[in-house]
């Protein structure tokens, strides 16, 4: 006599529905990979952006406009160390880190608000 076991129970699918975050939460991690842009460049909106985009429209914004804006300001990056062989590149390098820092200041800020927000200088590559 064999005996066949009992089926397994039944389990989320792959490729599930993500679960959404509450709004504070939403807020909360915008918030971060908005200033995570100013110490780790585009890592942790990247990251954020692969992990956390099915989890909400307001997250999905802000993780999308995080990365667009940090690749902008990857290849202003790449652009000035370039240049830095003429001089000019010395320039550029430091107008990046400021604009890195001044912008990805305001959309924390707008992001911690609940607000929406759009860099001005952002290329669209994600959206």
């Amino acid at each position: 006599m064999s005996a066949t076991p009992p089926p397994p129970p039944p389990q989320q699918p792959y490729g599930g529905q993500a679960q959404s975050l509450s709004p504070a939460d939403e807020k909360l991690w915008a918030t971060l990979i908005h200033i995570g842009g100013i110490l780790f460049n585009w890592i942790p909106a990247l990251v954020g952006y692969l992990v956390l985009k099915d989890r909400g429209p307001f997250i999905r914004s802000h993780t999308a406009t995080a990365l667009n804006f940090q690749i902008t300001l990857f290849i202003g990056y790449v652009v000035g160390w370039i240049l830095s062989i003429v001089g000019i590149g010395l320039i550029i390098l430091l107008a990046v880190w400021v604009l890195n820092i001044v912008f990805s200041i305001i959309a924390a800020i707008k992001a911690n608000q609940g607000q929406f927000y759009t860099y001005p200088v952002a290329i669209k590559f994600v959206s």
